[in-house]
């Protein structure tokens, strides 16, 4: 899943095998094996899962005492903050994205001839808008954010891996509630697209998410509104779980953050 290259580990980080340490190296392994069809929720958990690790991992005294050498601490910190705010913008546009959804259902179970209006869909295509250069302008701020190892210390660089790992899944929840896949970004949608499901949920035939639906072009008319609630209902479950996995990944770099306060308090 992440692209960015790092060296193999060192002899500087402690060369007996530990629980933790092992632990955090098994989680960085399925990472970067996670393949394009590994669903967002499913990359999301696995951060959480990792983080874990990583938490108990900061715990270590040895771990400690090497944080605080040099400016690491600084650098992982600052780090830290980005990620946490990056992810909570990104739980900001999930919300607006659940809500737009919804009032356009709510929109057309009012509405007596049993479909959207133009009023409503407008309002719709106004919000996804909105979403889109939310969503473009904090890509686009990704790319200042420097996260590539430049030692062969094996915890600076087990660190710097999970961060890029942590990017790299932020973006990927950024592009799908564009409505775009990283892989045919450029490709107009309409709420007509064909889905495969699972678990009543949406996701395209590799077996990722598939939030395409999202893009509904104004000029759409004669659609069907049992098929638009139905497809409307699905992406919102989608949207629902995203938003369950932003959270616990919110959470968990939050608690990384502390424990990483926790070590220059000392």
């Amino acid at each position: 899943m992440a692209t960015t290259s790092y060296h193999s580990r060192s002899n500087s980080f402690p060369s007996q095998s530990h629980p933790i340490i092992e632990s955090v190296e098994d989680h960085l392994c399925r990472l970067r094996t996670d393949s394009a069809s590994t669903s967002v929720c499913s990359k999301l958990a696995s951060l959480g899962n990792l983080h874990e690790c990583i938490n108990d991992l900061i715990q270590m005294p040895s771990v400690q005492q090497t944080l605080s050498q040099g400016n690491w601490i600084n650098e992982l910190l600052e780090g830290s903050l980005k990620l946490v705010d990056l992810c909570a913008l990104s739980r900001e546009i999930v919300s607006l994205t659940k809500e737009s959804v919804q009032d356009l259902e709510s929109s057309i179970r009012r509405n007596k001839a049993g479909t959207a209006t133009s009023a409503d869909v407008s309002a719709y295509v106004a919000s996804r808008k909105k979403i889109a250069k939310m969503v473009n302008k904090s890509i686009k701020n990704l790319k200042s954010f420097d996260h590539k190892s430049t030692t062969d210390n094996n915890l600076w660089t087990m660190l710097k891996e999970a961060e890029s790992h942590d990017l790299s899944v932020l973006k990927s929840v950024l592009t799908l509630l564009s409505g775009e896949n990283e892989t045919s970004s450029k490709t107009s949608w309409s709420l007509l697209s064909k889905f495969t499901t699972q678990n009543s949920r949406v996701y395209s035939e590799s077996g990722a998410e598939d939030l395409s639906s999202l893009n509904i072009q104004k000029s759409t008319k004669n659609i069907d509104s049992k098929s638009m609630l139905k497809q409307l209902k699905s992406t919102e479950m989608t949207i629902q779980e995203i938003e369950e996995g932003l959270e616990a990944l919110f959470r968990s770099l939050v608690k990384t953050r502390v424990s990483l306060l926790n070590v220059l308090s000392h």
